[in-house]
């Protein structure tokens, strides 16, 4: 990989992990319109790591006590709002973690196709449009039920499928189940630290098990960028939201999903 190619591809990591668009997609479209050969498992990892660090360090004054309280409720403690949170993760990873085992031939098959891509992107685009439309807006994440949990984590393993988006999914259940667009972001990002713990996870183990040499120059800058863009994306991402609706990017989804239709189809 070059250098144009590794910063390129870090920053569209950074920038799409967080944001309603699909970072698979454009991850798996941009090498082929640019004509680039596939980055690797490795540029894969270190792309993940820098996506999960920026997460890690923005929700760190939430994600410090959930750990604490869930600890504590573990072992005897009364339930506490921030315990609860920490299980309403847990939970909520679960279907996609079941999904990510049973189907992931499936998913780096067949499903990789643009055509795939193109209709998913404007589907569940539209589906964004019409939760943002609908959704009362009114609850927080902390007033999430068991059933609500369960339904935002069935729509996160749909983003298993290459154009879906796991943020701009769990944010659709998340707006329908009437929850406000910001408690909508932070529970969807908040529910991406496990997904992406397990992704890169997955990655690390089918790298060790492959001949493929890491090429640890491109690996250190794809954690920088990945990791500096995506702290910048949930930052300005989050201020936004409340004002300016997911409009923007429900139009910037039909655009893309034109663009695909019309060259390949």
């Amino acid at each position: 990989m070059d250098l144009l190619q590794t910063v390129l591809l870090s920053l569209i990591q950074g920038l799409t992990e967080f944001l309603p668009i699909s970072s698979s997609a454009h991850l798996i479209l941009f090498p082929k319109l640019l004509g680039w050969d596939d980055q690797g498992l490795a540029f894969d990892v270190a792309v993940h790591v820098g996506s999960l660090s920026a997460v890690l360090v923005y929700f760190r004054r939430d994600i410090a006590p959930m750990t604490t309280d869930w600890f504590s409720h573990v072992s005897g403690g009364d339930a506490t709002q921030n315990s609860r949170l920490a299980w309403a993760v847990i939970l909520g990873t679960i279907p996609a973690g079941l999904a990510g085992l049973l189907l992931k031939d499936l998913v780096a098959g067949r499903l990789r196709s643009p055509l795939v891509i193109a209709a998913t992107t404007i589907l569940f685009g539209l589906l964004l449009w019409w939760a943002d439309a609908k959704g009362k807006r009114k609850r927080d994440e902390h007033s999430l039920t068991i059933g609500d949990v369960l339904m935002v984590g069935c729509a996160q393993a749909m983003a298993l499928i290459p154009g879906t988006s796991r943020s701009g999914i769990t944010m659709t259940a998340g707006l329908f189940l009437g929850l406000t667009r910001e408690a909508a972001a932070r529970f969807s990002f908040l529910l991406s630290i496990p997904i992406i713990l397990l992704a890169g996870g997955f990655n690390t183990w089918e790298l060790l098990q492959s001949a493929e040499r890491p090429d640890w120059s491109a690996m250190i800058l794809g954690v920088v960028v990945s990791a500096i863009s995506a702290y910048l994306c949930i930052h300005f991402f989050l201020k936004l939201i409340e004002r300016v609706s997911m409009l923007p990017f429900v139009i910037y989804r039909l655009l893309l999903g034109a663009v695909l239709l019309w060259l390949y189809l």
